[in-house]
């Protein structure tokens, strides 16, 4: 039993990363490297390999008009434009199972968010480990897509309430059924060896729909540098990574639109083309992420940027990936193509403490870079959906202890003038969260 014990630690600690980031990124979790890291040993001794986690977040909420669109939790109703709800409620499962070498062959997760809209499916994934060379790895199921780091970034450990107005219209509800090989070697800690690569085939539409609508499957890959402490910029840590999308929606009807010059200007061109019948409607992304964090007396500094562009498919109403194919009393809609682009950067600093954080973030989305402006009207065949926003948040972030956490924080949200009925200036739909975590 000692030897096992003593080959279970020496695993983890090769696999074990920055503290800084672990337990932060979600396809660490899919990759099982800093959760059994963390409680492996736990588990093998106590709980014959399985572990039991969870969390909650009741939150009270104000928006500046009754019955504003928000992407901070769900559009608020007609008359009311506050609200007490509970955002989340995870129960998490893990099992784990370790051969005679201690070396893992296979880990399952499972978990579900309960809250007062009714119950769903997160993670319902596993994945097997080769051991011989001790770099593949195969995950199945339902998890996280391997695409850019605020996508992955855990929910529970998140400093803002909610993922930026991108990160949410292009990859909605964050997870996909699929699979996943992933590449990086758990045989030692060098440089040379925190090169990580994840490639998966997925749905596409995700979580958002209840089955995939069509046979066009979407490739996903996200190459990365793991957390790695640099002695040379004063023992900071770095991590930064590549993603791309490959992937699409097959049009089921025979007209696609899209932004092209019409008579000397941009508009939504109708194309009607008997081609357009079964022809894949491209969904393809690239994006870049970098992170570095400089370690303080009491805490640390952080700083985090990421910027996506490509084309998205989806209707004329929105920019998101519908869930379902669109239908108009019975007749299949047209989808809509647009080009966008969207970043986001953060800046987050301890106060005096690790208990007391200050977070400031700037994003935009432009789901449409070829219209701006008084350019976007209804008579070009435009909508809201065309429209560019630029949020700054603020957050207080204060950690009582390891399962209490409470969050202060307020989106100023700014939409782009244009010549749209409801939009000549900006909406009013700034929004203020106060969050209460607990978590075992």
């Amino acid at each position: 039993m000692k030897s096992r014990i003593t080959g279970l630690l020496f695993f983890f600690a090769l696999l074990s990363t920055s503290e800084a980031f672990s337990q932060r990124f979600l396809m660490d979790l899919v990759d099982t490297t800093n959760q059994m890291g963390k409680g492996m040993l736990s588990i093998y001794e106590r709980y014959n390999r399985v572990r039991i986690s969870g969390y909650i977040q009741p939150q009270f909420q104000f928006i500046t008009k009754k019955g504003a669109e928000t992407y901070g939790g769900g559009n608020f109703s007609a008359q009311s434009n506050n609200r007490f709800m509970l955002r989340r409620g995870r129960l998490r499962v893990d099992y784990a199972h370790l051969n005679e070498h201690s070396d893992p062959t296979s880990y399952f997760v499972f978990q579900f968010d309960g809250t007062e809209r009714g119950v769903a499916i997160r993670d319902f994934w596993g994945r097997f480990y080769e051991n011989k060379f001790k770099i593949f790895a195969l995950t199945t199921g339902m998890f996280a897509r391997p695409f850019g780091y605020e996508v992955n970034l855990s929910s529970a450990n998140r400093e803002t309430p909610e993922r930026g107005r991108m990160s949410q219209i292009l990859m909605r509800t964050e997870r996909d059924i699929g699979v996943m090989l992933t590449v990086t070697s758990r045989k030692s800690i060098r440089f040379s060896q925190k090169l990580k690569l994840d490639v998966g085939v997925f749905n596409g539409q995700g979580m958002s729909g209840p089955m995939d609508y069509d046979s066009h499957k979407d490739i996903i890959g996200r190459f990365s540098l793991k957390p790695s402490k640099i002695t040379a910029l004063g023992g900071a840590t770095i991590s930064a990574a590549v993603s791309g999308y490959a992937g699409g929606i097959t049009s089921q009807s025979p007209v696609l639109y899209r932004t092209k010059v019409n008579a000397g200007e941009y508009a939504m061109v109708r194309d009607s083309s008997a081609g357009n019948y079964l022809k894949v409607a491209p969904r393809n992304y690239a994006g870049a992420d970098f992170q570095i964090s400089f370690p303080n007396k009491r805490g640390e500094t952080e700083f985090r940027l990421e910027y996506v562009r490509g084309d998205q498919t989806a209707t004329f109403a929105s920019s998101e990936t519908p869930g379902v194919y669109p239908v108009t009393n019975g007749a299949k809609d047209p989808l809509y193509v647009r080009n966008f682009d969207g970043a986001y950067f953060y800046f987050l600093q301890h106060l005096g403490s690790l208990e007391h954080q200050f977070v400031l973030k700037y994003d935009w989305y432009d789901p449409n870079k070829r219209v701006s402006g008084t350019e976007i009207s209804s008579a070009r065949g435009f909508n809201k959906a065309d429209l560019r926003y630029d949020t700054i948040g603020m957050a207080y972030v204060y950690i009582a202890n390891e399962s209490l956490k409470f969050t202060f924080h307020y989106d100023f949200v700014r939409n782009e003038k244009s010549a749209l009925t409801g939009f000549e200036t900006d909406a009013p739909d700034d929004l203020f969260t106060c969050r209460v975590q607990y978590n075992f």
